[in-house]
């Protein structure tokens, strides 16, 4: 069970860099290097500066729109995304990386943050996601059901172990009693869904919510394991966050009802 972690109070200026911080950051309206937590007007709300947000990959669409109405809702403050692998994100956070808000894809994951003394409260779960099967737009290999992925003539890209969507696909084929046969691990699940879309494989395991991202490039086939090992999303505020106050106002929004139906709209389950 997460547990608490300490809570520090007042503004804490880190000066490390987000060189090399993950494979994919940018704010909520444009790409971009991180900008000073304090440079900024605040909002009439009391909110100022930037908030700086690492997120699992999966969550990169919904969070980024729910950051363009973060900022909309406090003129002058600015919301940096970094989305990579939930594991790569907890590394970064333990060795001091400059974070305000963590949303990781498990609540396993979030659990090496927390043990590190990284979480100012309690993380809560916010979504819960499942996975699907994910082919090329018409399915040309004819993957019907996992087993095809425990079949060594497929092209199949899996999730790496240590990433939350490589251990949910862990779970699956241990409940189906299979052993994948994965030609490629990726780091992170948007990898995965990107070897889809350009056809280098057959078949992947992504989130529910990525095939929807895949739009018409790429097609989800239901299986009954899935069901039984959803995903379920924590976030929390971290204890070393430069900018606390923005970073506990953007948790807030995520946790809305209105934050909660986007995410819902989005492909997420309920938390």
């Amino acid at each position: 069970m997460i547990r608490p972690g300490r809570l520090l109070v007042g503004l804490t200026t880190l000066a490390l860099t987000m060189a090399g911080c993950g494979s994919s950051a940018g704010s909520a309206g444009a790409a971009g290097s991180v900008g000073s937590h304090t440079g900024t007007a605040g909002s009439e709300s009391g909110v100022s500066g930037t908030v700086t947000v690492f997120a699992a990959a999966s969550l990169t669409d919904v969070f980024t729109a729910l950051g363009k109405q973060f900022e909309s809702a406090h003129p002058g403050v600015r919301v940096q995304f970094n989305f990579a692998g939930s594991s790569t994100l907890a590394e970064q956070i333990n060795q001091g990386a400059p974070a305000d808000v963590f949303a990781a894809a498990s609540t396993s994951t979030m659990q090496t943050v927390v043990d590190a003394d990284g979480s100012a409260g309690e993380p809560r779960v916010f979504a819960t996601n499942t996975l699907q099967i994910v082919v090329p737009a018409g399915n040309p290999a004819g993957i019907s059901g996992l087993a095809d992925l425990a079949d060594p003539s497929r092209k199949i890209a899996l999730c790496a172990e240590q990433v939350p969507c490589g251990a949910a696909a862990v779970a699956v084929f241990a409940e189906a009693k299979l052993t994948p046969k994965p030609d490629t691990l990726e780091q992170d699940v948007r990898s995965v869904l990107t070897k889809v879309e350009l056809g280098e494989v057959d078949a992947g395991l992504v989130y529910r919510t990525d095939v929807l991202v895949g739009g018409d490039k790429v097609e989800g086939l239901d299986f009954p394991e899935a069901a039984d090992n959803a995903n379920r999303y924590p976030i929390t505020v971290l204890s070393q966050a430069p900018n606390p106050g923005a970073a506990a106002a953007f948790v807030a929004l995520v946790q809305s009802p209105d934050g909660l139906a986007q995410l819902q709209a989005a492909g997420f389950g309920r938390p």
